[in-house]
């Protein structure tokens, strides 16, 4: 019920500020629960297959979501984080931690690129004729590819690292690129998912307590978000990573 409780509690902060958090998760897990690294990596990974995927649903109807960059990319992620597990088993936990950190400091830095540095550009969809293309197919791949490494060998969603892909490489607009992440979130959690099962890192009693935690928490806490100023849910999202990955350097 401990887990239970404390993942409730996070996922109605993670619900209010709009993120994914498995790098907070992670770290929660490993510091309070103490839950070996490579387990906490997997389970929590694992785990964003169900909570991305009401999200998805919901920009998917609200027509945030560009449906064949979103297969691509999300194709070749799963195929990166598969792979990414792989080597995640390999690294020793000591150095595990450092490199999981140094990632979550990253993706903070990506969130202020994106939040603050980016402006939103023009709607537009993406034509047949540039998806048949060979330049936009090698980085789509690419972008799924590294992405997928990133989440599988870390365990942490990549949201930002997607996104900035989604805008500057693949050229969608900033809430397309938004809608599109969740959408390539969920075979890259499946694939590195599949990854740390087979390497025998992910916990299923686990897993079940995170989702219904995180599941039910993240419900409550999005009722809350309209509420907030602009600057304090920027400032939120920024923070999430940035403190987890503090957490990891002194854990």
């Amino acid at each position: 019920m401990s887990i239970i409780l404390t993942m409730f509690l996070l996922g109605s902060l993670l619900g209010f500020v709009g993120a994914g958090g498995a790098g907070f998760i992670i770290a929660v897990l490993i510091l309070l629960f103490h839950v070996p690294i490579h387990t906490a990596l997997g389970t929590s990974l694992a785990a964003m297959t169900f909570t991305t995927i009401s999200g998805a649903v919901s920009h998917y109807r609200e027509g945030n979501t560009d449906v064949k960059v979103g297969t691509i990319v999300g194709i070749f992620g799963a195929g990166g984080a598969f792979i990414g597990s792989k080597i995640a088993a390999a690294i020793p936990t000591d150095s595990l931690h450092w490199f999981t950190a140094v990632m979550l400091f990253l993706s903070a830095v990506l969130l202020v690129i994106r939040l603050f540095l980016v402006k939103n550009t023009k709607e537009t969809d993406t034509k047949e004729t540039e998806l048949r293309s060979v330049p936009f197919l090698i980085k789509a791949v690419s972008a799924g590819t590294i992405c997928g490494l990133l989440s599988g060998s870390f365990g942490i969603g990549s949201t930002p690292f997607i996104q900035i892909g989604l805008l500057m490489l693949l050229g969608l607009s900033l809430r397309k690129s938004i809608g599109t992440t969740m959408l390539v979130i969920i075979p890259i959690a499946v694939g590195g998912g599949i990854g740390y099962h087979s390497e025998g890192y992910l916990d299923y009693m686990l897993l079940v307590q995170i989702l219904i935690g995180t599941m039910s928490g993240a419900y409550i806490g999005a009722k809350f978000t309209n509420f907030a100023p602009k600057l304090l849910l920027k400032f939120a999202m920024i923070a999430t990573p940035a403190l987890a990955a503090i957490i990891m350097f002194f854990v």
